[in-house]
């Protein structure tokens, strides 16, 4: 599969999605979350995410909830999502 443009990219990513509950996500399970357009498929959202981090994904894991689709994304080992969230602002 063909890495999306990066414009396309920010169509697919609206936003990190961060709580006390995802910051605990972060550091013990090198996940982030996001939340996503809702029409977007979880290769879709792979591809995005690896385009605009410049990050290899392990898995994903998607769920609609009110506020939008959230993507749970775990990062393969030799990435830190600790480090892609202070990359990002986040922590």
């Amino acid at each position: 599969m063909r890495l999306l443009d990066p414009k396309s990219a920010l169509k697919v990513i609206i936003r990190p999605y961060i709580t006390e509950k995802t910051y605990d996500i972060i550091e013990k399970h090198n996940r982030l979350v996001f939340i996503v357009d809702r029409t977007s498929s979880k290769k879709v959202i792979k591809n995005a995410i690896e385009t605009l981090y410049e990050v290899k994904i392990e898995s994903i894991n998607t769920v609609n909830t009110i506020i939008g689709k959230k993507a749970y994304v775990r990062l393969i080992p030799e990435h830190s999502a600790v480090d892609l969230a202070s990359k990002l602002g986040l922590v």
